[in-house]
């Protein structure tokens, strides 16, 4: 399998489990998803807008767009799911587009990051897209442990990235508009 076939995979795994993830957490009241818990992030909102400020930035450094230590200076957090949870669409979807629209060479391009204070940090775009992906796993799994102390369970979130289990992802993939042809191939 070439990289750039599993990083789009990836992507819409990320996708996937943000919807699934979030389409769990609608049942949840306002003051359930501002509730204090036990996680890095105080808060399941808090959480999530941690990750969807972190998935602007990176994705933002993937498109080269110029403004990003504006960007993340400017993240206004959400407070209600439904417009966090659009955000997060978008954010996704985004990256997938980059994915889609990459070339292998595009995965050894170097992205710069700014940093603020006129330091810029560069590596390689497979660096970034291990890293963000690493990141969103990271939190969505704190997410998933903040559920377990409220009504909803914890949905399925990891086997998407198996081609050999489509019976667990019929639902998902027709929501987001997926074939597994397209998605994996032949």
């Amino acid at each position: 399998m070439q990289a750039l076939t599993l990083v789009r995979i990836q992507a819409r795994a990320n996708r996937l489990a943000n919807h699934r993830l979030l389409g769990a957490m609608a049942a949840l009241t306002d003051a359930e998803l501002h509730a204090p818990r036990t996680s890095f992030f105080p808060t399941l909102m808090a959480t999530l807008n941690h990750s969807l400020a972190v998935d602007r930035y990176y994705i933002g450094a993937l498109h080269g767009d110029d403004d990003l230590v504006d960007l993340w200076s400017r993240y206004v957090p959400a407070t209600a799911l439904p417009p966090l949870a659009a955000a997060q669409r978008a954010s996704d979807e985004r990256l997938i587009a980059w994915c889609d629209a990459a070339g292998d060479a595009d995965l050894d391009r170097a992205i710069a990051m700014p940093r603020g204070g006129g330091r810029v940090q560069r590596d390689a775009a497979a660096h970034v897209l291990a890293h963000l992906h690493m990141h969103q796993t990271h939190h969505r799994g704190q997410v998933h442990a903040m559920l377990s102390g409220t009504a909803v369970k914890p949905p399925q979130l990891d086997e998407f990235l198996m081609p050999s289990e489509p019976h667990l992802r019929v639902a998902d993939m027709a929501a987001l508009g997926w074939t597994e042809s397209r998605v994996y191939g032949a």
